[in-house]
């Protein structure tokens, strides 16, 4: 047949089903043969809170955005274009997100009177009868019935036949925009290439598919997306979770102390254990604890004992955390928390994304006790700013956290990898026995960051005495003075405040030095708050975009460039929580927009929101 090809510049599809369809491995297939063809994007991974809700219910619904672009991306969309829904239920949870317009994939099978009632529809209404759907393209298939069609010569069960479906939906829209499905065979040999008879049901289920777009007469056009123009280089598509392994991976390397994870599993913290544990050849150590309290504690003794200690958890296990923190600030010692952000509070929302545990990160602890925060703000950004970390905590002797969240862990987007020489140095100095003055170690004697030495135990010479007691100024022992207490509380926030000298002064993102609204956001905002600012600065308004990485301490020049604007606008996923600290600390009457849904915040609500103060 010869069909019509038509050129887009961008698409959002929303692959959704139960939790059992699949549909994250098919997204996620999708998303790397789209970053193979250079086409820019962004995605966003919906999980079910449950691990497995019922089959065909509104709880069970999993989902998976994408976003592809010839131009550059930095959301993964405020609505879709295409919607595939394998059953009643996804349907139902996911139209109001459909573009007018806009085409609905249906699985007719997943309709059934069974899965209408599952997902609460009225006794007898089926809305791919009843012209419900009036204002999108509907395209019924029966992926069930013709997924078992192709493995009909296989001879495993029925059940098992049913879980290539995935692969007959991700063929057909291979072949609707035009893909070579290569890669995603050579992903199916990897994974399943000990197990005959499941490679063969899924390449035949994804050829078929693909064989189902050429062959039938219904389809008469074929879509294209042109690939973006980015900046020259090796690019492959990265999770923000594996981003923060990468990052820490590296960091390790160019510090030459061995990598130590204690960790306990959460969600969505976990895949970063999962992730490190690949890497045994490069020296790191994972360790599962039995508890968040031990996790932290692990850390703590391989930080103590000469390795970069890290641990990773989510809000509810920081929360368990947070006395090992205040130990870890006591002993001053380098440590990396690391929180993927969830919804709260409690157990709240595991599977959605808030950006609700930065007042937890600055102040959620007993006593003072000041520990450096570093955000990043899109998956790949992940990289460079769990490196920062590192670099922070071995430098200036101190416990740092690391903020990320649900939208960013488990979005992907294009990286341009950096070379292992491009990185910046971590320079290590471990206190040596010639540095001892008078033959008497001084663990707590200072450098010009006010930074303490790392000794290793062990080191003859170099024995001194660690615990969660006030230390003696100099000497480190134990010592209830009042006026020492005051002294060592001030000296250490002022060695996290002395960080400020040694990171780089705040830029803009985008628009001018001066202007009316100044956007300034952390974290995983970043992706709406840019591409609001460009459609506003497109039009001519006089707005700015500033984005933080380092929220504590603050850049040097943070103050004198949010008074170069006659309004700051702060939006968060939470209920307002960096615009507290920035009132706080600068005295501006910033404003705020705050969204906590679970979601990110969008890029067309966002430019209403800016609006109001143009």
């Amino acid at each position: 047949m010869s069909y019509k090809e038509e050129v887009l510049k961008d698409v959002v599809i929303k692959f959704a089903g139960d939790s059992g369809d699949g549909m994250q491995l098919t997204g996620n297939q999708f998303t790397n043969n789209t970053a193979l063809l250079g086409i820019d994007l962004a995605t966003f991974p919906d999980f079910p809170a449950e691990i497995r809700a019922p089959i065909g219910t509104l709880p069970g619904v999993s989902g998976y955005q994408l976003r592809f672009s010839s131009d550059r991306v930095f959301t993964p969309g405020d609505a879709c274009d295409v919607l595939v829904a394998m059953n009643a239920a996804a349907l139902k949870s996911n139209l109001k997100q459909l573009k007018p317009g806009g085409k609905v994939i249906a699985n007719v099978d997943g309709f059934d009177a069974k899965n209408l009632r599952l997902a609460n529809y009225p006794e007898g209404v089926n809305p791919l009868e009843d012209n419900s759907l009036g204002n999108f393209e509907v395209i019924k298939m029966d992926v069930t019935k013709m997924t078992r069609e192709a493995l009909k010569d296989i001879t495993m069960g029925v059940k098992e036949k049913d879980r290539a479906k995935n692969m007959f939906v991700l063929g057909f829209l291979y072949w609707m925009y035009n893909r070579n499905m290569e890669n995603t065979i050579d992903f199916l040999r990897d994974k399943f290439g000990k197990k005959a008879e499941i490679l063969e049901s899924n390449i035949k289920a994804l050829q078929a598919g693909y064989n189902y777009g050429d062959t039938t007469e219904t389809f008469t056009t074929r879509f294209k997306v042109e690939k973006a123009k980015m900046e020259p280089g090796t690019y492959r598509s990265i999770m923000g979770n594996q981003a923060v392994a990468y990052g820490l991976i590296a960091a390790s390397q160019k510090s030459n102390l061995p990598l130590f994870l204690g960790s306990y599993p959460i969600t969505p913290a976990s895949d970063i254990l999962h992730e490190l544990s690949k890497y045994k050849n490069f020296g790191v150590k994972t360790f599962q604890a039995e508890d968040e309290i031990a996790a932290i504690a692990s850390s703590i003794g391989a930080s103590y004992g000469g390795a970069l200690g890290v641990t990773t958890s989510s809000g509810p296990g920081i929360a368990l955390k947070g006395e090992a923190m205040g130990l870890a600030v006591m002993l001053e010692i380098p440590l990396v928390v690391i929180n993927i952000q969830r919804g709260g509070p409690s157990t709240g929302l595991p599977t959605k994304t808030e950006q609700s545990d930065l007042l937890q990160a600055y102040y959620g602890r007993n006593g003072e006790c000041p520990m450096p925060v570093i955000a990043s703000s899109t998956p790949s950004d992940c990289f460079d700013s769990v490196y920062e970390a590192v670099r922070i905590a071995v430098t200036h002797m101190t416990p740092v956290m690391f903020l990320s969240d649900g939208y960013i862990a488990n979005g992907a987007e294009p990286w341009k990898f950096p070379k292992s020489a491009d990185l910046p140095e971590i320079k290590v100095n471990f206190a040596k026995p010639e540095d001892v003055k008078d033959g008497k170690f001084m663990p707590y004697q200072r450098d010009e960051k006010l930074a303490r030495p790392w000794a290793i135990p062990g080191t003859a010479g170099l024995e001194h005495r660690v615990g969660g007691l006030e230390k003696q100024d100099g000497t480190g022992n134990i010592s209830y003075d009042s006026d020492n207490h005051q002294h060592m509380v001030k000296t250490r926030q002022a060695k996290v405040d002395n960080i400020a000298d040694y990171i780089p002064e705040q830029q803009l993102d985008s628009g001018a030095e001066k202007g009316k609204v100044l956007v300034l956001g952390w974290g995983s905002t970043y992706g709406s708050i840019k591409s609001a600012c460009k459609e506003l600065q497109d039009q001519g308004q006089a707005v700015s975009h500033a984005h933080l990485r380092y929220i504590r301490p603050f850049p040097k020049n943070l103050g004198a460039m949010l008074k170069n604007f006659d309004t700051v606008l702060v939006p968060e996923i939470n209920n307002g929580q960096l615009i507290k600290i920035i009132r706080d600390v600068y005295y501006v009457d910033a404003k705020g927009y705050n969204k906590i849904m679970g979601v990110p915040i969008t890029k067309s609500e966002l430019v209403e929101a800016i609006k109001q103060y143009l």
